[in-house]
């Protein structure tokens, strides 16, 4: 018969109460109960561990047995604990990769939801383009996704969080911050385009002229914020890409076609973490606190 983790949690107990009766009322079990365990780990160990049947003192065997015992038992408790926490979304490693826009706006809420309800667990967050976001979850090294699914391979998997609009966006005194109504994309030939890597989604034949003749591209969405407030041109984001920065007017053109949907992202190959779904969940409930999730 092998030595079984009760029979050892039982010895140690018994040799610190020095007596059968306190160990039995702590383990809840009999004393007859617990004299028999104690037996079958000394016929196991063809070996006494107590001196004498009042349980008051240990051999050599038993002292050797209790150093060695509470140390497994302390590293059990410990692996259970864990293996607990994880199952329960209470420890780990949640990884994300966002689109700035989503890392600035929905994330912080996101997270602050999340490690209130499990503050054990750590949380990775890394911002990069749709692309980029797209090519981690493939390599495995992310295990959510918020992006556009730009052609995604089959191996990722997509769920709709919200749609966002594009628009011009400009310094505040710019001659197009003052239209009352959506604008036509030829309204916009006249002025310096600073191109970047989310207007590229736009299909619209008329901007993608327009968009062929920009001079200059902007990828850093930080870099592109500040361009545009300089003056130096004017660029397409969507909305929730500036939304609350100062100084920048959003101005909405006439093209119902021109939005992006925003994605949750995972790899079929890779089952989620239970802590990784409840962030996911953290997600999505704060995209719908938001009024972006219609």
């Amino acid at each position: 018969m092998a030595i079984k983790i009760e029979m050892l949690r039982c010895f140690t107990i018994v040799a610190r109460a020095g007596n059968l009766a306190d160990a039995a009322d702590k383990l809840g079990r009999t004393q007859s109960a617990v004299s028999m365990m104690l037996k079958q780990l000394e016929a196991h160990l063809d070996g006494a561990l107590f001196e004498t049947d009042r349980k008051s003192k240990l051999t050599s065997l038993g002292v050797f047995v209790l150093e060695e015992a509470s140390r497994e038992i302390d590293h059990f408790d410990t692996t259970v604990t864990a293996i607990q926490n994880f199952a329960r979304s209470q420890s780990g490693l949640v990884r994300i990769a966002a689109v700035p826009s989503v890392a600035a706006e929905i994330l912080p809420l996101a997270i602050r939801k999340f490690l209130t309800d499990h503050p054990k667990v750590q949380v990775d967050i890394r911002d990069m383009d749709s692309v980029a976001v797209i090519r981690e979850l493939e390599r495995e090294q992310v295990d959510i996704g918020l992006a556009t699914a730009i052609e995604p391979g089959s191996n990722i998997s997509s769920r709709k969080l919200f749609t966002d609009t594009f628009g011009v966006v400009c310094p505040e005194d710019h001659p197009l911050a003052y239209s009352s109504k959506p604008i036509d994309w030829e309204e916009i030939e006249e002025w310096p385009l600073i191109a970047n890597g989310i207007c590229q989604q736009i299909s619209d034949i008329r901007f993608q002229k327009f968009l062929a003749q920009s001079s200059l591209t902007v990828r850093n969405t930080t870099s592109l914020i500040a361009m545009v407030r300089s003056g130096v041109g004017i660029t397409i984001l969507p909305r929730l890409a500036v939304a609350n920065i100062d100084q920048l007017a959003f101005v909405h053109v006439n093209d119902p076609a021109a939005h992006r949907q925003m994605d949750i992202l995972s790899n079929t190959h890779t089952s989620l973490s239970p802590a990784a779904k409840s962030f996911e969940e953290a997600i999505y409930t704060t995209a719908q606190e938001l009024a972006l999730v219609s």
